[in-house]
């Protein structure tokens, strides 16, 4: 995926070494002017600037996006309390190792990920029918078609559960027994044996369920970073 960067520092040296950073890791780097128009998915903002107070500006750009990332480069500490104004992802301290900001990229491209919409074409009965993912609930296969369900309806279609689980993003939805495929974001519980999307509860068979509840262990913990 492609990813758009800008570094907010006043220290030059600092501002060169967080860009050599990006250009180690394979992604390039814009610097930002101060007159700010979305279009950014990650920012690093220095904290302390000399013409420019970092958390005013972070507050600026959050009222005209709410989505881009922001990570603010600082070498005080304190400064942390103040980021969950401006719902900051995370501070890190000057100076910056390396490992650390791969560490932090990784982790901001990872929640890129989590907000990517993905697309089902489906053949039905009343034609070709385009589909988010994030509006399934769950899949269910009886008597050889397929019944998606939203929570505003059911779409019947064909094909096999094995083929639909490979068009599905395998961090979201998980095979629970040979009947069932669920998304994850619409497990609410999960009680003797049976995960509770909704108002219906589905079979984890035995032999899924050990792997069911570490892909739902795994899937908040990326929506939590």
């Amino acid at each position: 995926m492609n990813v758009h960067i800008a570094i907010v520092e006043d220290d030059d040296a600092q501002a060169a070494t967080l860009e050599e950073y990006i250009r180690r890791y394979g992604e390039e780097s814009v610097e930002i002017a101060e007159d700010y128009a979305a279009g950014y998915d990650v920012i690093f903002l220095d904290v302390q600037m000399k013409l420019l107070d970092g958390m005013e500006t972070a507050k600026r750009i959050r009222r005209l996006d709410k989505e881009v990332l922001i990570v603010f480069v600082t070498n005080m500490a304190q400064y942390a309390i103040k980021g969950y104004a401006v719902d900051a992802l995370n501070f890190l301290l000057k100076p910056v190792p390396y490992f650390v900001f791969c560490e932090e990229l990784k982790r901001c491209i990872e929640k890129l990920k989590s907000r990517e919409k993905h697309f089902l074409m489906l053949n039905t009965e009343d034609g070709v029918l385009r589909v988010c993912t994030d509006d399934i609930a769950y899949i269910e296969v009886l008597n050889h078609r397929l019944y998606i369900y939203t929570e505003e309806r059911e779409i019947r279609t064909y094909g096999t559960i094995k083929d639909m689980e490979t068009k599905l993003p395998p961090q979201s939805f998980f095979r629970a027994n040979n009947c069932y495929l669920i998304n994850l974001a619409y497990v609410s519980g999960v009680r003797e044996g049976m995960a509770i999307v909704g108002k219906k509860e589905l079979a984890i068979s035995r032999a899924k369920k050990k792997g069911f509840m570490e892909a739902l262990a795994e899937y908040y913990r990326r929506k939590n970073i």
